[in-house]
């Protein structure tokens, strides 16, 4: 397949995490693709919901590319933002990833049922959670072609 390191573009990520210390892992893994990426952080949903219909001090805000969300959410949780994304016709091409520490498979499938493209279970361990994030951008940030129609 050859060697696909070599980026072609830059991509918008919001991150919806409402733990600090979560929040901090997410960042600093994501740090060393910061030349990449444009990593953006809420802390609950309504923040999210508010980001992404650019209300408030969010008015000038990119629509994200991708959107890693956290499931247990303060204001509005994260499954309920899911079905408000996928249900809106100008966000619903967004691919969003389920990055929570629940495995409970009943959240598993209701984020499928409400079409997430991917649900991760969080790493306790740094080490592994920067793998996770290597892995996770090599899929998302190489290999994985995201829609650009609705986009700004």
């Amino acid at each position: 397949m050859g060697d696909f390191l070599e980026y072609s573009r830059f991509i918008d990520v919001l991150v919806v995490e409402d733990n600090p210390a979560d929040a901090r892992l997410i960042m600093e893994a994501f740090d060393c693709f910061n030349e990449k990426c444009d990593i953006k952080l809420v802390e609950d949903g309504v923040e999210a919901s508010d980001y992404l219909y650019k209300r408030g001090k969010y008015n000038n805000c990119k629509t994200p590319q991708l959107i890693l969300l956290d499931l247990n959410l303060p204001k509005k949780n994260g499954r309920d933002l899911l079905i408000e994304i996928k249900n809106d016709d100008k966000l619903r091409l967004i691919p969003i990833i389920i990055l929570t520490t629940s495995n409970d498979n009943n959240d598993v499938c209701v984020a499928y049922w409400n079409y997430a493209n991917a649900y991760i279970a969080k790493p306790s361990d740094f080490d592994e959670f920067e793998e996770l994030i290597k892995i996770f951008e090599a899929f998302w940030f190489r290999m994985a072609i995201l829609p650009k129609c609705g986009m700004d």
